[in-house]
C-alpha cells in the first residue's frame, strides 16, 4: 500500500528538534500563548515578508477574522475560487456575507484574474485568491483590479506555505494573508517551526486601513502597534 502521506516518516528526521522544543515548552509551563508563540508570530511574519503575524486557533478562524477586519458583513459579497477547501467559503458565510465564485485557470487551478471582474457587484467587498498545491495565484492582475475597484485582497495561503510569486512569498502580497498548520498542508519550501503555536496565522502585509489592530480570540488578545483597524 502506498500511503497518501507518511507523517511518521517525516517526523523521524525532525524528531530531535521537535522533542527538544516540546521539552522546553513543558519546562516553561507556557502551554497556551507565551514567549514561544510570540516568537513564532514574529519569525513567520518575517519569513512571509509581512509586518506582523497573529496566531489564532485555525486557518478557518484566520480567514474569518481577516474578513471581519476588512469590515465584511451581512449583505456583502466576497469573490473567491470554487476550487478550494470548504473553509474558504465557510469563513465568508460566518460573517453573514455571501461567497461569489469566479472560475479557475485550468492550467494553474487558481483563481483566473480574467474572470473576476464579471463577478463584481455593488455588494463586493473583498477578493480571496487561493494559492493551491504550493502554486501561487496570479497576484498582479488581481491586485490591480482590487485597487481600481476599491476591494480588499485576502490571500488564502493555507496550502502554499513558502511559495514564491515573482520573488515574493505568498501571504505577504495582498492586504492580509491566512495560513493553516495542520500536518496535511502543502509546504512549498522547508520551514522549521519549533513552538507550541496556534494552528492558524494571519499575516497583514502592510499597516493601513485593513491591518489588524487587536483581535480577541477565546480569552486571548493579540495587538500590533502599527495597525489602525480594530475589530
Amino acid at each position: 500500500m502506498i500511503r497518501f502521506a507518511d507523517l511518521a516518516r517525516q517526523h523521524e528526521s525532525l524528531r530531535p528538534e521537535i522533542e527538544a522544543g516540546i521539552s522546553r515548552i513543558l519546562a516553561s509551563g507556557e502551554f497556551v500563548l507565551g514567549k514561544t508563540v510570540t516568537a513564532f508570530e514574529k519569525d513567520f511574519a518575517a519569513y512571509c515578508g509581512a509586518d506582523f503575524g497573529i496566531g489564532v486557533n485555525s486557518g478557518t478562524s484566520a480567514l474569518h477574522i481577516a474578513l471581519l477586519a476588512a469590515r465584511v458583513g451581512p449583505g456583502d459579497e466576497v469573490i473567491t475560487s470554487p476550487f478550494t477547501f470548504m473553509a474558504t467559503a465557510a469563513a465568508i458565510r460566518y460573517t453573514g456575507a455571501l461567497p461569489r465564485f469566479a472560475d479557475i485557470d485550468p492550467k494553474t487551478f487558481t483563481l483566473d484574474p480574467a474572470r473576476i471582474e464579471a463577478a463584481i457587484t455593488p455588494r463586493t467587498r473583498a477578493i480571496i485568491p487561493v494559492h493551491l498545491y504550493g502554486h501561487p495565484a496570479d497576484m498582479d492582475p488581481i491586485l490591480d483590479l482590487a485597487a481600481r475597484r476599491g476591494l480588499i485582497v485576502i490571500e488564502d495561503a493555507s496550502q502554499a506555505h513558502g511559495a514564491l510569486y515573482k520573488g515574493l512569498r505568498v501571504g505577504g502580497i495582498g492586504d492580509m494573508g491566512c495560513f493553516s498548520f495542520i500536518p496535511a498542508r502543502t509546504w512549498a519550501r522547508a520551514v522549521r517551526v519549533e513552538s507550541s503555536s496556534p494552528t492558524g496565522t494571519i499575516s497583514p502585509s502592510a499597516p493601513g486601513p485593513c491591518a489588524i489592530g487587536a483581535i480577541p480570540v477565546s480569552t486571548a488578545e493579540w495587538t500590533a502597534s502599527k495597525a489602525r483597524c480594530w475589530v
